[in-house]
């Protein structure tokens, strides 16, 4: 597996990430080793925190969050996936797959040794992160999850549509940035999340800025959607941004999706503390949070929250309302009733 290391000096002077990096090996599968960064802040005997992001973004994301929860007393742990911000890319898109994912971040969680964790789960971060809450559950003391779910094949294309959608799928357009958010919000045609898919694998040139732009409505300062391009100064950088959205199991028959529906075995059992913490105006998750709140044993007996004036990257819109939030729920819920 041939892998791409982004240069440090692309992750100097930051606006409002002033964090040291830390590394963590874990093998690559094929007889190498891939290189995982992570933040990790406050004190190190504090009751951890970890925080896992989506794509195509990186740690970045929580850097609002990350000194509030640190200033309460936590030791915060923000990786980047493999393939965004400080951790090695694989520079070809068949590197990246959602077995290889876990796979990879089973190793790493095994390997910093995380207890008793809080896990935050975003987008990506939640079809990673719920895999690894059903792995390890003994890791995990509560999990809050935000914007995200764990597909099991209970919505989507199901199986005997899946020909017949994948044409569809194949004669869509490649569409501009700034028009993707109107087919997410569109009451009919395809789903948005196909013209996502599409536009990060085939649009000739990934801009991560421009879509971090468009995507928070054009309020992003220049050097904010910098830094979110930081982690890929060239497009060979750009293998697992442009592949995610296709390893998304929307399709019926999805190689992942038995793995999935395995893991929710553990989360249909799972009686610690859930708490759903989604965005107001997210039109790619909007009404997944009813499916946890219903399926999770541990979410019936929580009061969920909803983040107000908060779109799909909830930490970027509301940031500190998220970590309040979060130290509420810890709160609520501490490690000996959990």
């Amino acid at each position: 597996m041939r892998t791409l290391r982004t240069p440090d000096a692309r992750f100097e002077n930051l606006p409002g990430y002033p964090f040291a990096p830390h590394y963590t090996e874990v093998a690559d599968g094929e007889g190498g080793t891939l290189r995982i960064h992570h933040v990790d802040e406050g004190p190190r005997d504090g009751e951890p925190i970890l925080l896992l992001h989506g794509q195509p973004t990186w740690s970045y994301l929580y850097r609002k969050m990350i000194p509030i929860l640190a200033e309460a007393g936590h030791r915060v742990v923000a990786p980047d996936f493999v393939g965004f911000g400080r951790s090695d890319k694989p520079s070809e898109r068949s590197d990246y797959t959602y077995a290889n994912h876990v796979r990879w971040f089973s190793d790493w969680l095994q390997a910093v040794d995380l207890q008793g964790a809080t896990l935050f789960c975003q987008d990506w971060g939640g079809l990673i992160g719920l895999r690894l809450v059903a792995a390890f559950p003994e890791r995990f003391a509560r999990v809050v999850a935000a914007n995200t779910t764990l597909p099991d094949g209970s919505w989507g294309i199901p199986l005997e549509a899946v020909d017949a959608m994948r044409k569809v799928y194949d004669a869509l357009p490649v569409v501009t940035p700034a028009e993707l958010g109107e087919r997410f919000l569109a009451k009919d045609g395809p789903p948005g999340f196909l013209f996502w898919r599409k536009f990060c694998a085939e649009v000739p040139e990934l801009r991560v800025a421009e879509i971090m732009s468009q995507t928070l409505g054009g309020s992003l300062p220049a050097e904010i959607a910098a830094a979110y391009e930081a982690p890929f100064p060239g497009p060979e950088y750009l293998a697992g941004a442009r592949q995610f959205p296709s390893l998304v199991p929307i399709f019926g028959d999805d190689p992942e999706l038995p793995a999935n529906r395995e893991a929710w075995k553990t989360l249909d059992a799972f009686e610690k503390p859930f708490l759903t913490a989604f965005g107001d105006s997210d039109p790619v998750t909007a009404g997944a949070e009813k499916l946890l709140q219903e399926r999770i044993p541990g979410a019936r007996k929580v009061k969920h929250v909803t983040i107000e004036k908060a779109g799909h990257f909830l930490q970027e819109d509301q940031g500190e309302a998220c970590a309040a939030a979060v130290l509420e729920f810890i709160r609520q819920y501490p490690a000996a009733a959990a």
